[in-house]
Protein backbone atom coordinates (compact mmCIF):
# COMPACT_ATOMS: atom_id res chain seq x y z
CA UNK A 1 0.00 0.00 0.00
CA UNK A 2 3.13 2.20 0.42
CA UNK A 3 3.25 2.48 -3.27
CA UNK A 4 -0.36 3.59 -3.82
CA UNK A 5 0.26 7.05 -2.23
CA UNK A 6 3.33 9.13 -0.96
CA UNK A 7 1.80 8.93 2.75
CA UNK A 8 -1.66 7.60 4.39
CA UNK A 9 -3.49 10.68 4.32
CA UNK A 10 -2.89 10.33 0.36
CA UNK A 11 -3.51 6.72 0.42
CA UNK A 12 -6.63 6.54 2.51
CA UNK A 13 -7.68 9.75 -0.08
CA UNK A 14 -6.89 7.63 -3.35
CA UNK A 15 -8.70 4.77 -2.16
CA UNK A 16 -11.67 7.08 -0.86
CA UNK A 17 -11.80 8.35 -4.86
CA UNK A 18 -11.69 4.89 -6.30
CA UNK A 19 -14.57 4.04 -4.24
CA UNK A 20 -16.48 7.19 -5.45
CA UNK A 21 -15.97 6.17 -8.66
CA UNK A 22 -17.31 2.71 -7.70
CA UNK A 23 -14.10 0.91 -7.72
CA UNK A 24 -13.34 -1.48 -4.70
CA UNK A 25 -9.77 -1.50 -3.97
CA UNK A 26 -8.85 -5.12 -2.74
CA UNK A 27 -5.28 -6.28 -1.18
CA UNK A 28 -4.39 -9.23 -2.22
CA UNK A 29 -1.68 -9.24 0.45
CA UNK A 30 -4.35 -9.20 3.08
CA UNK A 31 -6.09 -12.05 1.47
CA UNK A 32 -8.01 -9.97 -0.46
CA UNK A 33 -9.65 -7.45 1.90
CA UNK A 34 -11.76 -5.18 0.54
CA UNK A 35 -10.10 -1.60 1.66
CA UNK A 36 -13.30 0.22 1.15
CA UNK A 37 -14.86 -1.49 4.17
CA UNK A 38 -14.85 -0.68 8.22
CA UNK A 39 -12.51 -3.54 8.31
CA UNK A 40 -9.99 -2.84 5.32
CA UNK A 41 -10.27 0.46 6.04
CA UNK A 42 -8.69 0.36 9.81
CA UNK A 43 -6.29 -2.44 8.19
CA UNK A 44 -5.11 0.06 5.80
CA UNK A 45 -4.78 2.78 8.05
CA UNK A 46 -2.86 0.41 10.67
CA UNK A 47 -0.65 -0.47 7.52
CA UNK A 48 -0.12 2.86 6.25
CA UNK A 49 1.23 4.11 9.88
CA UNK A 50 3.62 1.47 9.44
CA UNK A 51 4.60 2.28 5.91
CA UNK A 52 4.95 5.57 6.75
CA UNK A 53 7.41 5.06 10.34
CA UNK A 54 9.65 2.60 8.12
CA UNK A 55 9.98 5.19 5.72
CA UNK A 56 10.61 8.21 8.56
CA UNK A 57 13.51 5.64 9.94
CA UNK A 58 15.09 5.07 7.03
CA UNK A 59 15.23 8.91 6.49
CA UNK A 60 16.43 9.21 9.56
CA UNK A 61 19.15 6.22 9.21
CA UNK A 62 20.30 8.07 5.58
CA UNK A 63 20.99 11.68 7.84
CA UNK A 64 22.92 10.03 10.49
CA UNK A 65 24.78 7.80 7.71
CA UNK A 66 25.93 11.51 6.02
CA UNK A 67 26.25 13.03 8.90
CA UNK A 68 28.98 10.55 10.54
CA UNK A 69 30.24 10.20 6.55
CA UNK A 70 31.05 14.17 7.02
CA UNK A 71 32.40 13.68 10.40
CA UNK A 72 35.22 11.06 9.01
CA UNK A 73 35.92 13.67 6.38
CA UNK A 74 35.02 12.04 3.44
CA UNK A 75 33.67 14.02 0.35
CA UNK A 76 30.12 13.37 -0.80
CA UNK A 77 28.25 14.78 -3.99
CA UNK A 78 29.60 13.96 -7.72
CA UNK A 79 33.63 14.57 -8.03
CA UNK A 80 35.09 17.41 -9.18
CA UNK A 81 35.73 17.72 -13.29
CA UNK A 82 38.16 19.95 -12.88
CA UNK A 83 41.52 19.88 -10.64
CA UNK A 84 42.24 22.79 -8.49
CA UNK A 85 45.65 23.61 -10.86
CA UNK A 86 43.02 23.28 -13.87
CA UNK A 87 40.68 25.86 -12.09
CA UNK A 88 43.75 28.37 -11.82
CA UNK A 89 44.42 27.79 -15.43
CA UNK A 90 40.92 28.75 -16.02
CA UNK A 91 40.60 31.89 -14.28
CA UNK A 92 44.10 33.05 -16.05
CA UNK A 93 43.23 31.94 -19.17
CA UNK A 94 39.44 33.82 -18.33
CA UNK A 95 41.36 36.60 -17.66
CA UNK A 96 43.22 36.87 -20.91
CA UNK A 97 40.10 37.31 -22.37
CA UNK A 98 40.11 33.09 -23.47
CA UNK A 99 35.86 32.46 -24.37
CA UNK A 100 34.27 30.29 -22.04
CA UNK A 101 33.01 27.75 -24.81
CA UNK A 102 36.71 27.62 -25.86
CA UNK A 103 37.81 26.37 -22.60
CA UNK A 104 34.81 24.20 -21.98
CA UNK A 105 36.20 22.46 -25.58
CA UNK A 106 40.11 22.26 -24.70
CA UNK A 107 39.05 20.88 -20.90
CA UNK A 108 36.64 18.61 -22.54
CA UNK A 109 33.85 19.87 -19.64
CA UNK A 110 30.75 21.56 -19.82
CA UNK A 111 30.19 25.64 -20.22
CA UNK A 112 28.69 25.67 -16.80
CA UNK A 113 32.20 24.23 -15.45
CA UNK A 114 34.00 26.65 -16.65
CA UNK A 115 31.39 29.27 -15.77
CA UNK A 116 31.47 27.33 -11.90
CA UNK A 117 35.07 27.83 -11.76
CA UNK A 118 35.21 31.52 -12.76
CA UNK A 119 32.34 32.31 -10.46
CA UNK A 120 34.17 30.45 -7.55
CA UNK A 121 37.01 32.61 -7.59
CA UNK A 122 35.19 35.67 -7.47
CA UNK A 123 33.04 34.76 -5.01
CA UNK A 124 36.15 33.99 -3.14
CA UNK A 125 37.46 36.93 -3.71
CA UNK A 126 34.59 38.82 -2.30
CA UNK A 127 35.29 36.95 1.07
CA UNK A 128 38.40 37.41 1.38
CA UNK A 129 39.31 41.18 1.98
Amino acid sequence: MDRLGRNAMDVRATVELLAEMGVKVHCLALGGVDLTSSTGRMTMSVINAVAEFECDLLIERTHAGLIRAKEQGKVLGRPAKLSAEQKRVVRERLGDGASISALAREFEVSRLTIQRARDAAKAQDQVTP
